[in-house]
Order: structure tokens, then sequence, then C-alpha cells
């Protein structure tokens, strides 16, 4: 009888020790169900819609289209490329007549090229899908272009280089983020092409041999900064 008495014991601590195990594996996985359903940025970490919170938002969400679901960044995106050339095919233009250097005339003609098909593209987009487009540079872009105004000389060569540069990294990085996430199959064909052509113009711009790449580093291309480190 004491025998058995030890082994019916034996026997139950077993049982428990399983019981035990086996709910804290339930609870581990209780807990990351639940730290599944919470929200990534309650931890502090980056959303998809966090990474695309500093696009402009018109207030008219998401619309459906027959080309897939038009967010507020893909509007904005569509915006930026027709506001990129606006600014950057006047540039091209007076890169290819004023400067004495033969790549940055190169890089002119590569700038007119890509955004005059670009422009045509984007202004298909805004058609197609109902977005309305700006006409006129921004007033930073303008600034840009009132300073390459008056630059001259080599100062004028340092300046659109370094200038073009910095702008068409924003761009390349903004393309690349809405390729990767638009839902819109006509917005998606526009940033490939936006892609493309940005590419070639980063790759001409730098083979001026003008470009900084220590003043590529700040975030905001202050034209201001631009043009003091250029005299």
């Amino acid at each position: 009888m004491p025998s058995l008495r030890r082994s019916s014991v034996g026997s139950m601590s077993l049982a428990s020790r399983h019981v035990i195990g086996t709910g804290i594996v339930i609870g581990a996985l209780a807990f990351t169900l639940i730290a599944l359903l919470i929200p990534v940025d309650k931890f502090g970490g980056t959303s998809a819609s966090a990474a695309t919170a500093t696009a402009d938002d018109d207030g008219a969400g998401t619309l459906s289209t027959a080309f897939g679901p038009l967010t507020p960044a893909d509007r904005d995106f569509v915006r930026k490329v027709r506001l990129a050339g606006l600014w950057e095919l006047p540039a091209g233009r007076q890169a290819q007549q004023r400067p004495t250097r033969p790549t940055v005339k190169t890089a002119g003609e590569h700038l007119v090229e890509g955004h005059t098909e670009l422009d045509r593209r984007v202004l298909e987009v805004g058609q197609a899908l109902g977005v309305e487009l700006p006409d006129r540079p921004s007033t930073q872009q303008q600034d840009w272009l009132d300073q390459l105004d008056r630059a001259q000389g080599a100062q004028y060569e340092r300046l659109f280089a370094q200038l073009l540069r910095r702008a068409h990294g924003k761009v390349f990085a903004l393309v690349a983020q809405i390729r990767s996430q638009t839902r819109n199959s006509m917005v998606r064909a526009l940033a490939t092409d936006a892609n493309a052509t940005v590419l070639d113009h980063i790759s001409v711009l730098e083979d001026t041999g003008l470009v900084d790449f220590d003043g590529l580093a700040d975030a905001s291309p202050a034209p201001s900064t631009v043009s003091r480190s250029t005299k």
C-alpha cells in the first residue's frame, strides 16, 4: 500500500507539471496574440501609415478608382511629380544654354528630355484619376530658379549641380516609398517611370563633378545654404 501511494503521488506530480507547462505555453501564445493586435505605433515603431504621414493630406481620404484605391499619399505623389517638372524643365533648358562645361550641358539635356516625357505622363495620370495638378512651381522651387538666374559662371554651374542633385535625392526616396506601397496600378506605373528618370538625372548630375556630397547630408535643401556654399 505505501508503494501504491508513492506511485499515485508521483503520477499526480507529473500530471500537475504537465498542466502547469501547458498553461505557460497557452499564456505565452495569448500574450503574443495581444501584442499582434495592438498597433505597432503604440510601442514607438513605424507602420506603413506612419511612413506616409509626411504626405500632404488633401482631406479627401482614399478614393475608389478603376485602377485601384487612390490614397492621399498617392495624390500627393502625383502632384509632386508635376511640381518637379515645373521647375526642373526650365532649369534644364537654362543649363543647356549658359554653362561652359559640357557635362553641365549634358545634365541639362537629360533634365529636359526626362521631364518632358514625365510631365506628359503625369498629366495623363492626373486626368485619368481626377487629381488636380499645380500649374506653377512652389515658392521654394521658384526661389531656386531665381538663385540660378542670379548666379554667374562657375558659381552657376556649382549651384545648378547641387540644387538639382539634392532635389532629385529627395524625390528618389519618395518614388521608392510610393512604388512599394501604392495599390493603384496607374500610380505604380508613374512611379516606375519616375524612378528611371530620377536615377538617370542623379547620375548625370554627379557626372558633372560639381556635387558636394557632404552638403547632401542636410535634410532640408535650404537655397540660402546652398548659395553660400557656392560662393
